[in-house]
């Protein structure tokens, strides 16, 4: 799929008025396309608030990242489990009203999850960067900054706000900007994971040198069908240079059951990122029990 970049329509002076001309296709054609456009703005206001100057400052003072992909590889669990701290998402609304970032966040850890996924979006998502630091202050796991990252300013953002890694999305940063991104990420101290979602995705960040973790997401991002057939097919494509260069697949999206962990591990998966199937139980310790107890 293709992600266009924000184009705004140019002022036209008639000598009387200023006005913005009609430029065809300059609607959003997809959620993604739309949340795109979004941050470019978002980030812009951003930016005013707090320059990149002052923002490196802070990213000196914070502790060093944790290391996120050590921890997967350590796993608690098999596979090892990134759990995500989700309230709400664009396809689902709400997924969880009585949304406590802690105390989700606690649970995740007692249940033995390996790294948490803090989203931070909040128009689409309704997350915060507030949520991220509340998170960081309360649990001692590593954590993925779940974010729409188009510009250095957003990792060197989360980061100063205590991520110690952060997602990378391929359908949504060209070649440069994904191995530029990959190396401001590592130059903090942290892990990027870099999702996929089509086996040309896969390709494009397998041409990146020093890329050791991905994710797959087994979510169609124009229509939001969930097929696990994602998983397989990429690692039974691709199997011997995944192998041979020792990068670890996190499998995404559309996890239930044991059957569905089961699934994606015998497929060649080494970890799973669970948000909504966990977030929305009563007891989320114990569903987190009980989904790795087989």
């Amino acid at each position: 799929m293709q992600i266009r970049r924000r184009n705004p329509n140019p002022q036209v002076n008639t000598g009387e008025v200023i006005y913005k001309s009609k430029i065809p296709n300059t609607e959003p054609q997809h959620i993604l396309e739309e949340i795109v456009w979004y941050k470019e703005t978002e980030v812009d206001r951003m930016r005013d608030r707090l320059p990149l100057q002052k923002l490196r400052q802070q990213v000196a003072d914070v502790p060093p990242a944790k290391d996120f992909l050590a921890a997967l590889r350590q796993g608690k669990t098999n596979p090892a489990l990134i759990a995500e701290v989700k309230k709400a998402s664009p396809s689902k609304g709400v997924i969880r009203e009585d949304f406590n970032p802690v105390a989700i966040a606690q649970a995740y850890e007692r249940g033995g999850a390996s790294c948490l996924s803090v989203l931070t979006d909040k128009k689409f998502f309704q997350g915060s960067f507030d949520n991220l630091s509340l998170v960081r202050k309360s649990v001692d796991l590593p954590l993925l900054c779940k974010e729409f990252i188009i510009y250095p300013y957003q990792i060197f953002f989360a980061r100063a706000k205590g991520a110690d890694a952060v997602l990378l999305i391929a359908a949504i940063l060209n070649d440069r900007d994904l191995n530029y991104f990959v190396k401001i990420t590592k130059s903090l101290g942290m892990t990027p994971l870099i999702e996929v979602h089509t086996l040309a995705e896969l390709d494009r960040v397998l041409a990146i040198d020093d890329v050791e973790l991905i994710g797959i997401n087994n979510r169609n991002l124009e229509d939001f069908s969930v097929s696990l057939q994602t998983t397989q097919d990429l690692l039974q494509a691709r199997r011997e240079k995944l192998i041979a260069r020792d990068i670890l697949i996190v499998s995404e999206s559309g996890l239930h059951t044991p059957e569905d962990l089961n699934t994606v591990t015998k497929a060649g998966a080494k970890a799973v990122l669970i948000g909504e199937s966990l977030v929305k139980q009563d007891a989320i310790e114990q569903a987190v029990s009980e989904l790795f107890s087989v």
